[in-house]
């Protein structure tokens, strides 16, 4: 998990005066575009709540305000971390990874409950306040300078800026050294005022650092706890269900086989063949078994090599999409293997697809996102025990998300994205 920490090295005497600097800078630009990005907001607000009454028209709108939010949230977060370089982790969009319409709902609602989006939302409203501000001072700092040079260029009394303000001539340079001197010591202080703010509002405490690691152990120990649950059943089905009554079966055949031996040689030399036969099934079976628990060649060759086979044997016929630059970490690349593989099966037994594609990436934010796709009747459910649950739980006890899209009539995508150092 990615922790935010601000750094504890003594900062380079440049970084000294370049951070406040960019901060002042930052925060005037702030002056303008925030108060227009939450004139914005406030607007989509007061008309989507004014319309939702007429026939529910203003929820729409009120989605978008929802966004409109995280949107300036991520903006936020991304501007303070450009600026003090404290590794805060990006906001990300919430999901709830349900499918249909209820789904997304419950994801819009999750989005709009985020803390660290309001978080974010609300450090973007006191900087744009204060970016108001260092506007007034920076004006004030201008007149100060042309009243330090006054008597250079004036001749009577000087006016400062576009007030009705005048000041003698005689005491314009001590005018100008107190509105240079003034502004100029309470933009340090807005300066060091955001950085505080900053650290307060969108640094996590370590408490809070340390209940999200625990919180998130948590979930990956549950996660494989269960994902472990499901492997084990469904080894002890297929063994169950297609090697051990293979076996017997073959017990029986050389059974009888040993009977006939001497009174019916042909007979006998039949069933050895039956037998053998059996046994070969057999042994492909637990290969194949064997190679559901885990695939010796993605440690031998990597992911694309490993899918490339996984993709061959398919019923369904798949289109392959691998660009992965680098390798992962074991975990990540066999939690995202098994998703695939899962996903392909599924797509082979129920959704009637005439083909699937599966697409693969290293992403920069050093994930491993994989995508399956087929155009089938969709309609999938998770289902507790079900091979989407199986999914969810690996990729879960591998510390990554998983995204179900699967509407009635198709087509049924599966998204997972998972740490490449899990």
């Amino acid at each position: 998990m990615t922790t935010a920490v601000a750094s504890t090295a003594p900062p380079s005497r440049a970084l000294m005066w370049a951070r406040p600097l960019g901060a002042l800078a930052q925060l005037a630009a702030l002056g303008f575009a925030g108060t227009a990005a939450f004139t914005v907001i406030l607007t989509l607000m007061a008309v989507g709540i004014g319309l939702t009454p007429a026939l529910g028209l203003g929820l729409p709108i009120l989605v978008g305000f929802v966004y409109a939010l995280w949107l300036t949230g991520w903006l936020e977060y991304a501007r303070v971390d450009g600026l003090y370089g404290w590794g805060l982790p990006p906001l990300s969009a919430r999901s709830s990874g349900r499918p249909g319409f209820g789904g997304w709902l419950r994801t819009v609602w999750l989005q709009f409950t985020d803390g660290r989006m309001w978080r974010g939302v609300a450090h973007a409203a006191i900087s744009t306040v204060l970016g108001l501000i260092v506007l007034s001072l920076a004006s004030l700092l201008a007149s100060g300078v042309a009243l330090l040079f006054a008597p250079l260029y004036a001749t009577s009394d000087v006016t400062i800026g576009s007030t009705w303000i005048t000041v003698p001539l005689e005491g314009a340079v001590v005018a100008g050294v107190l509105m240079v001197i003034v502004p100029a010591a309470v933009l340090v202080g807005i300066a060091l005022l955001h950085r505080i703010l900053a650290t307060s509002i969108l640094v996590p405490s370590r408490e809070a650092q340390l209940v999200e690691a625990a919180r998130t152990a948590g979930v990956q120990r549950e996660g494989a706890v269960r994902a472990g649950e499901l492997e084990r059943t469904r080894i002890e089905r297929d063994l169950h269900d297609g090697v051990q009554p293979r076996l017997v079966s073959v017990g029986m055949t050389l059974g009888l086989a040993q009977q006939k031996i001497d009174d019916d040689p042909a007979a006998a030399k039949e069933l050895l063949a039956e037998a053998h036969t059996s046994t070969k099934a057999a042994i492909t079976e637990l290969r194949q078994l064997a190679r559901g628990i885990h695939a010796s060649v993605l440690d031998d060759r990597g992911l694309d090599a490993a899918l490339s086979a996984l993709a061959a044997r398919s019923h369904v016929p798949v289109s392959l999409d691998v660009r992965v630059d680098q390798r992962c970490s074991r975990t990540a690349e066999a939690a995202v293997y098994f998703a695939i593989a899962e996903s392909l099966t599924n797509a082979a037994k129920h959704s009637r697809a005439g083909e699937c594609r599966v697409v693969v990436r290293h992403r920069d934010d050093h994930t491993l996102w994989a995508r399956v796709e087929d155009n089938g009747v969709g309609g999938a459910r998770v289902i507790p025990g079900g091979g989407l649950d199986g999914i969810i739980n690996r990729i879960t006890a591998a510390g990554g998300t998983t995204r179900l899209d699967s509407p009635a009539g198709g087509p049924t995508a599966l998204e997972v994205s998972v740490p490449c150092a899990s």
